[in-house]
């Protein structure tokens, strides 16, 4: 609006001017605007380009510096008189180097950008005439409440959390699959624990013969009974177990990050952390019975071990998240440098001390003889007996109240012999027992999560076995793990867990193989919206990538609404699902579009740079047009005719696949192979099989050639005397080599025969055994010290003013 009442303004003292009307010059006094003469009208300023430099603006401002002090024509007779003294040998031809520019809108550079966030400026305030006016001095205002309200904000804005760029990403990739293998390592070793002889005797005796004969069913009894006299041995045993175990320490939780590295300068782990370090330490945990809940879970295990239930020690695995997701550590306060507290010292002294508190005696005995209540009493001379000492009462401690998850992280899975079935028992956090759905934590809990659920028999095998504890393992779960990431590390995953696999799969296994596949395939479809993203059965519109599509007669399988207001959207399969890219992307995968065929979808060109000179016609403005593999067909090259190998501009020939070699063509990938067909002076072309990139800008890669399948034979054999010729040009290099050593030697032979040829033979003998002696002392280490190595500058190892 301020732009265009200065338009008005101009545009009326511009009519005032050229004799228009009077009323508006009394218009203009009235509102007091002073109107300008018209000999000097107002020339609107020149605004700058932001994208000028302070240099190019000195060039212009000072027309007579020319740009550089060079001129071409100089240049060009320099490199003629250079060029004069350069002598030419004959040589290959070099091709033209063909470049290219990396397609924006391929489906593999799509993410490369998503994190990264820029800053708004606000380029209009930047441009505003500041000198259309003279500034006038303004006062200065102190406004505390302003001041504490920008910082306020400044702080919120602060405590943000970034989000993650590619090569963070990366790196937490990396280090959550060194954490997984410590895990893993650390679960083998605690499970090998369980099967020691001295700990499984120390918890024998807890379990009483009818404990016993309840959890060994024998195989009189149905299916059913021997599920149920199962039951009711491991209820008898959680039982027993809950008053027995004392849970003193902090066992394993949830992995954090730290936002900044300043906050694990002065972080200390806790004191009551777990301090079963070794077996020695796990021996004693089995006899006290004392320590911390994962501690309790793994002397539940070897304890049934102890009398022969099958049982396998189960770990919910809590490595570091590699997404930036999820709780991460406390930032530390001022004065709190995160170092243990001491304990109190109460608790130490002896129970007399406690007990011996002085206490406030009465004024006068008066007060005990007026208790009887007669008047007299006092008269009499009445001796209270003398006040026996209280024993100490005994002080107990308060059982320490630790703060971990309602979930655990450490569990038993027992083998349910009737049924063939392995089910999951609770000792120690739960005390449940068959319900597997009940041990999930849910995704506000911040010292547990469930990703990887890893059970270890008894002979050191193991298998993941988290579908059979996940609620929405392919709507959730699955995005936690690396093996759910686009199936990039699934391999690695997979290859990790062979390590614990056993060599020869049981029926048991699998059996358990078909169960946890069948509960994948049983779990229903999500019921939030942000769950569909990346579901490898259902997929939503919203979702879809840049290079993904639906198939024309894709059927929606069910509706979902964003919230109770929000409408609702289809849901798709996500084998409807097809890949698009663009005419090149197919070209360089060995197809092209059929003719007539239109585009499955636009794709938008990415935003570009506001000084950016856009000259391109409205076709390019559009989209890049993108295709289904339905509407493209293999590419059939030009045949090879007459022994012509058909070329690009570039003296090449695209062979990305080996389809796109021509027919009545071979290609030949050989480093001589260039050299051969020089030589038999035959056509060829350099094959071109792709581009290498170094950021946006690639250059070919030329990989052999491609001659016409009549000339193969002659190239390879060409190329065969050619390694023949290098081999003997590389036996001929050595021979001349050694013929240089055996020179010099014979020339030194010669010359110490004509310096010794006039000496006596003794006196010859004596000279080399005097040269081998001084030889053996130069090798020998010296045992002189460094001060009488320092050099003698005329003053005896004194310094000379």
């Amino acid at each position: 609006m301020a732009g265009r009442k200065r338009n008005a303004t101009a545009a009326l003292r511009n009519n005032s001017a050229n004799g228009g009307p009077e009323i508006y010059q009394t218009m203009l006094a009235e509102a007091g605007v002073a109107v300008q003469a018209a000999e000097a009208p107002e020339r609107p300023l020149k605004r700058r380009r932001p994208g000028s430099s302070l240099k190019e603006r000195k060039q212009h401002q000072d027309p007579e510096v020319g740009p550089s002090s060079s001129s071409p024509s100089r240049k060009t007779s320099k490199d003629t008189e250079e060029n004069d003294e350069v002598e030419f040998e004959d040589v290959l031809p070099v091709p033209n180097v063909q470049t290219m520019e990396r397609d924006t809108d391929d489906e593999d550079d799509e993410d490369e950008d998503e994190d990264i966030e820029f800053e708004d400026i606000d380029f209009q305030a930047a441009m505003k005439d500041t000198g259309s006016a003279p500034e006038r001095p303004k006062e200065l205002t102190l406004n505390l409440a302003t001041q504490k309200s920008a910082t306020t904000l400044g702080k919120r804005g602060a405590d943000r959390r970034k989000p993650l760029s590619k090569e963070d990403r990366q790196r937490r990739v990396e280090i959550h699959k060194a954490h997984l293998l410590c895990l893993l390592s650390h679960v083998a070793r605690r499970n090998h624990w369980c099967n020691d002889a001295q700990v499984q005797d120390s918890l024998r005796p807890h379990l009483t013969d009818k404990m016993v004969k309840y959890l060994t069913p024998g195989t009189n009894l149905s299916q059913f009974g021997r599920a149920e006299s199962l039951k009711n041995g491991l209820q008898q045993a959680l039982v027993m177990w809950r008053t027995k175990f004392e849970i003193t320490e902090r066992g394993l939780r949830r992995a954090r990050w730290a936002e900044e590295m300043e906050h694990l300068a002065n972080y200390q782990p806790p004191d009551d952390m777990d301090s079963v370090l070794d077996r020695a330490e796990f021996r004693e945990a089995a006899k006290k019975l004392q320590g911390s809940r994962d501690v309790g879970a793994q002397l539940f295990c070897a304890m049934l071990r102890s009398i022969g239930v099958r049982a396998r020690l189960v770990c919910s695995l809590q490595p570091l998240p590699f997404g930036s997701g999820g709780p991460t550590l406390p930032k530390p306060t001022k004065g709190n440098n995160q170092l243990p507290t001491p304990k109190p010292e109460l608790s130490r002294k002896p129970v007399a001390q406690v007990q011996d508190v002085p206490t406030s005696s009465s004024p006068s005995r008066s007060t005990a003889r007026r208790r009887f209540g007669h008047p007299n009493a006092a008269a009499h001379r009445f001796e209270p007996p003398p006040m026996t000492r209280a024993k100490p009462r005994p002080i107990f401690e308060a059982p320490k109240h630790i703060r971990e998850s309602a979930y655990p992280v450490y569990w038993v899975e027992i083998l349910d012999v009737g049924h063939q079935k392995w089910q999951p028992v609770d000792a120690v956090v739960t005390h449940t027992f068959w319900k597997p759905k009940s041990l999930e934590p849910p995704i506000t809990d911040k010292e547990n999560c469930l990703s990887y659920v890893i059970a270890f028999n008894q002979d050191g095998t193991a298998k993941d076995v988290t579908r059979r504890y996940a609620k929405a393992y392919t709507a959730k779960t699955r995005k936690l793990r690396i093996d759910g990431q686009d199936g990039a590390s699934e391999p690695w995953w997979q290859k990790t867990m062979r390590y614990f696999r056993p060599r020869r799969p049981t029926d048991l296994d699998q059996i358990e193989d078909i169960e946890l596949q069948s509960i994948e395939s049983r779990e229903p479809m999500p019921r939030n919206v942000q769950d569909f993203k990346d579901h490898p059965i259902y997929a939503l519109e919203r979702h879809l990538r840049r290079h993904e599509v639906l198939v024309p007669d894709a059927t929606p399988s069910g509706t979902v609404g964003a919230g109770s207001r929000g409408p609702l959207e289809k849901i798709y399969r996500r084998r409807d699902v097809r890949v698009a890219r663009s005419a090149d992307k197919w070209y360089r995968m060995g197809r092209e579009v059929k003719p007539n065929e239109i585009p499955a979808k636009w794709l938008p060109k990415r935003a570009k740079p506001s000084n950016f000179d856009d000259e391109d016609d409205g076709q390019e403005n559009a989209g890049t047009p993108v295709y289904t593999e339905d509407q493209t067909e293999a590419y059939q090259p030009p045949p090879v005719r007459d022994g012509k190998v058909p070329k690009n501009k570039f003296g090449n020939i695209d062979v990305y696949v080996p389809s796109m070699v021509p027919a009545g063509g071979v290609h030949i990938v050989h480093e001589h192979a260039t050299r051969a067909a020089f030589l038999l002076g035959i056509d060829y072309a350099p094959a071109l099989t792709g581009f290498d990139f170094k950021g946006r800008h690639g250059t070919a890669v030329l990989t052999g050639i491609v001659v016409a399948k009549e000339n193969e034979e002659g190239v390879r054999a060409v190329i065969d005397s050619l390694g023949d010729l290098e081999r003997e040009v590389a036996d001929e290099r050595r021979r001349l080599a050694a013929l240089r050593m055996w020179r010099r030697l014979l020339m030194g032979l010669r010359i110490r025969e004509r310096i010794w040829s006039g000496v006596d033979t003794a006196e010859r003998e004596e000279a080399d055994r005097e040269a081998e002696l001084e030889a053996e002392i130069g090798d020998a280490p010296s045992d002189v010290t460094e001060e009488f190595d320092m050099e003698d500058d005329g003053g005896g190892g004194f310094l000379v003013e």
